[in-house]
């Protein structure tokens, strides 16, 4: 039976970090150290150093992935980039970058987005191509990652974006390689909700003038505040639980399956309410706030730190779930271990 497994995968973290403190003093005085901490779950998060740009975060995580893997390069079929589209420079393509970087010279690439949800579409996608063209047979999943760089922390709308961290991830999928199979996925969008946040300045609509191009560079705003709070808090976590639900039955699984949940980094209440009504514990998660959140990389990094802390072994189900401005949510299933057919 074909089936796609995952080899491993690579992680790139910057030098630098910003601490509790740091946001707390960040934001004038509108949210406490403790505040930020204990509501927002964050101790720290990475912050770009002068080298961090996207495209080379993501290269870097490729090539510590192929370390990890030992994965020859000139094996690589396809690169699907998953990083973002604030780069080094605008219109190039960040798959094609990591190719030359890595020397996949027998790979083609593309880039994919769908915000912090494209982690988990990306693997979704290469597994499909890798089951439907039988010239495709490892597909590597890679991206950076540096968005906070445009959150404004005096604008207290983006506290839900105050978590936002650098770095880059890396993961090799594989045709019938026998362990590690994802068995199921599901991922959902929302259109009505596409121009409710994004970067409101340095786009065709809103373009860079001399005037404004410094508060350009740190416009990421809620476009549509209000509009996005009532759908979201309507929609979201039913649309979440959706994706899981349906995920595991395309898996011949149920919620009591799961053992490790690979969660992006979120308030700490809505991590730990998450994880009451899955009847999952904290042993069956990281969470992420000594990170942030890193996009679309949680995923990645999240199942690092599972495998490194024990909490993923062999027989272990791994539901990773995402979700990403636009409004889009995704959740898969693994069986990490031995595949049995």
């Amino acid at each position: 039976m074909d089936h796609v497994g995952i080899v491993g995968t690579g992680i790139y973290l910057p030098e630098y970090v910003m601490t509790a403190k740091e946001i707390s003093d960040a934001t004038e005085g509108k949210w406490s150290e403790e505040a930020v901490y204990q509501k927002l779950g964050i101790k720290q998060k990475y912050i770009p150093g002068p080298n961090d740009g996207t495209q080379e975060m993501g290269a870097k995580a490729a090539l510590k992935c192929l370390e990890n893997t030992g994965v020859d390069p000139l094996d690589i079929d396809l690169i699907l980039c998953m990083g973002e589209e604030w780069k080094e420079y605008p219109l190039t393509t960040s798959a094609l970058y990591i190719q030359d970087r890595i020397g996949a010279v027998n790979a083609w690439g593309i880039d994919v987005q769908n915000r912090c949800c494209t982690c988990v579409a990306a693997m979704e996608i290469g597994k499909d191509m890798i089951l439907a063209d039988k010239r495709i047979n490892t597909v590597m999943v890679v991206g950076g990652y540096r968005n906070g760089d445009f959150v404004d922390f005096r604008d207290n709308d983006m506290s839900m974006m105050y978590n936002l961290a650098a770095g880059a991830g890396a993961i090799i999928l594989k045709r019938n390689l026998g362990k590690n199979v994802l068995l199921g996925s599901r991922i959902m969008s929302d259109g009505s909700l596409s121009r409710t946040a994004g970067v409101e300045i340095g786009g065709i609509a809103n373009p860079f003038t001399p005037e404004n191009v410094e508060e350009g560079y740190h416009s990421l705003r809620l476009l549509d505040a209000q509009k996005m709070k009532d759908r979201l808090n309507e929609v979201s976590m039913p649309n979440w639980y959706r994706c899981i639900d349906e995920s595991l039955e395309q898996a011949g699984l149920k919620r009591e399956d799961i053992d490790y949940l690979d969660i992006l980094h979120i308030k700490r209440s809505g991590h730990l309410g998450m994880l009451t009504d899955l009847g999952l514990t904290e042993d069956n998660t990281v969470y992420l706030e000594d990170y942030g959140h890193i996009g679309q990389v949680d995923q990645i990094l999240s199942l690092e730190l599972g495998l490194e802390q024990g909490k993923i072994k062999d027989g272990t189900v791994v539901c990773m779930i995402a979700a990403g401005i636009g409004y889009a949510w995704a959740a898969n299933i693994i069986r990490w271990g031995k595949f049995e057919c």
